[in-house]
């Protein structure tokens, strides 16, 4: 079946040919372009189409023969090319063949349009039905699911499993009944359909007019302003064909406008949740704007670099909020759907924190043999006391600095630190002991943080680390971020001299005098968040490790990440501000 289409030049000034008819029969077919398809070949999948007119088409010059305008159905550029090549086209009544034939205003065109869709065929799928009435349905639709047959995609899509739900709408004809706007493929979140060809032409209005609200949720990398917008123009890709860029006007660009608020980002700033608002519908708006501000999508293969595309299963893009004007001059509609599980797996994968624990306690507690219990685990760790002793030896940070202070008298034939002489030289030097001690509480303090830091980087779910003076360098008062577990290591004070004396070699004077530099055991212990007792018998202490503290620390875990997904729920249920 073929059909004319005839449009009036307005405006001023000379238009190609194929642009303008390019334009007049997607004007014409719905603001959006969501009835006809792209402006060009695009990628597979459902682009979220333009939805404002070049400046050099006047929409109130055009007039489709014997029919409203809306109901003539957009084509591609390229397709415009072809049918004015096989002589489809009339320009005031003679034949033109070339496409880049400029016209002027006032010049009347005809396009023969061949009716090449065929028709749908509907399919039984499960469809989530947000809202429905006599000329609307609002429906959920899932991530991966195409809105209506392409080259492509020819079958399995969301309008032939409402079609099978409800057979009315496959009497409005084509391939694509009852669409009134888009999703991308890989976007999750609410659309309106409509439901009879009234309804179909109203809402294709309220598109154009922009008297339609769409608020999205997307998850994006790095830490994205509080606030902000974006106005680049945008247009195909000057060098990939297939996606679309920011690009001037001048250059083939169409005006498009984005505005977002910032919901959340992560501690480590690798990660935002924003709620975004669509001004205009540019193809790939959203992710084109986002990317060019800095801020690509996550899962987003074609905008965003691989090592953010691959931090998500698809592109972290939710409509989520949708307010349209009803056809029936009710009140109007407006839904809010949060967003799917997977949303909600990308954002906790994202906010997900390393449990960090400090293992403490006073001179000969155990605290050593706890830690290589963990690391016997798998559970990474790193001691304080290994690294004061890695700053000791030969050419370490420490040796470094008392050979410039105290020349090489300090050092032994190894050239490592000769404990005994530095011993009794900070006995008759106490500012020399400070100044050293907080050298080394320095060092100590950056290795520990970037150990946790590394943690932090791979996801892991736990790690710790032997702090003996935890607590006496006050380093409980939020000095780690997030705040560590505590777990102090409780043991006799007998059996800890005695593992001293045998163990380390120290004397009792050295016991007393390392004892004193610490807080009182019973203080410690009172401040950490665990205690584990060590009578003496390694097999209790690895069991009550085992069997007490880990299970006591996974529990705290889930707590917290049970907390951490109620928010994001809750987070994600709110209405968008009417400011946005």
């Amino acid at each position: 079946m073929a059909r004319t289409f005839t449009c009036t030049v307005s405006g001023s000034g000379k238009v190609r040919l194929d642009k303008f008819l390019t334009t007049a029969l997607a004007d014409t077919s719905d603001a959006e372009g969501t009835a006809g398809g792209p402006r060009d070949t695009m990628p597979a999948g459902d682009p979220e189409p333009d939805d404002v007119l070049d400046t050099e088409f006047d929409a109130e010059g055009a007039h489709c023969a014997g029919q409203p305008c809306a109901q003539v159905a957009a084509i591609s550029r390229e397709g415009v090319k072809k049918a004015i090549a096989r002589g489809l086209c009339r320009v005031n009544g003679t034949v033109c063949t070339t496409p880049s034939a400029k016209l002027a205003p006032g010049d009347t065109v005809e396009l023969e349009l061949v009716n090449e869709e065929g028709v749908l065929t509907p399919e039984e799928g499960d469809i989530s039905i947000v809202h429905e009435d006599a000329d609307v349905l609002v429906c959920a639709k899932p991530a991966g699911l195409t809105v209506h047959p392409c080259p492509s995609c020819p079958s399995g899509t969301l309008i032939q499993r409402l079609a099978f739900r409800y057979p009315e709408l496959v009497h409005m004809g084509g391939l694509r009944p009852g669409i009134v706007h888009r999703l991308d493929k890989e976007t999750s979140g609410l659309m309106v359909v409509a439901r009879n060809e009234q309804a179909r032409l109203f809402l294709t209005q309220a598109f154009a007019k922009r008297l339609v609200r769409k608020i999205y949720l997307a998850i994006v990398a790095g830490t994205a302003p509080q606030s902000g917008s974006c106005t680049m123009s945008i247009g195909r890709d000057p060098v990939h064909k297939t996606r679309m860029a920011c690009v001037p006007l001048s250059q083939g660009g169409r005006e498009a406008r984005t505005s977002y608020e910032r919901l959340w980002v992560a501690d480590d700033g690798q990660t935002s949740l924003v709620r975004v608002h669509i001004h205009t519908g540019r193809t790939h708006q959203i992710r084109v704007h986002m990317a060019h501000l800095g801020h690509p999508l996550l899962g987003d293969a074609t905008y965003a670099p691989y090592a953010v595309a691959s931090r998500a299963p698809r592109v972290m893009l939710h409509a989520y909020a949708l307010t349209v004007p009803h056809p029936a001059g009710t009140e109007p509609l407006s839904f809010l759907l949060p967003p799917p599980g997977d949303f909600l797996d990308c954002l906790m994968a994202a906010s997900s924190v390393t449990q960090t624990l400090v293992i403490t306690g006073n001179p000969g507690s155990g605290k050593s043999l706890v830690l290589k219990s963990l690391g016997r685990l798998g559970i990474p760790t790193i001691s304080a006391d290994e690294l004061v002793r890695d700053y000791y030896r030969a050419g370490g940070e420490v040796t470094q600095w008392l050979l410039r202070r105290l020349g090489s008298d300090i050092v032994a034939m190894d050239g490592s630190v000769d404990r005994t002489v530095l011993m009794k030289v900070l006995g008759r030097s106490p500012d020399l002991r400070r100044e050293l001690e907080e050298l080394c509480h320095r060092l100590v303090l950056g290795d520990i943080r970037d150990f946790f830091a590394r943690c932090q980087t791979q996801r892991l779910p736990l790690a710790a680390a032997e702090i003996p003076l935890y607590f006496e360098c006050g380093w409980h008062k939020h000095v780690f971020t997030p705040q560590p577990v505590s777990l102090g290591i409780r043991a006799p004070m007998s059996i800890r001299r005695q593992r001293l004396a045998s163990a380390r070699k120290w004397s009792a004077d050295k016991i007393d005098i390392i004892e004193q530099w610490q807080w009182e055991e019973e203080k410690k212990l009172a401040a950490c968040d665990l205690v584990l007792d060590n009578t003496g018998r390694k097999a209790a202490l690895v069991e009550g490790l085992e069997h007490s503290i880990l299970p006591a620390l996974e529990k705290l875990r889930t707590s917290i990440s049970a907390e951490r997904a109620h928010a994001f729920r809750e987070l994600m249920s709110t209405p968008p501000p009417d400011s946005l």
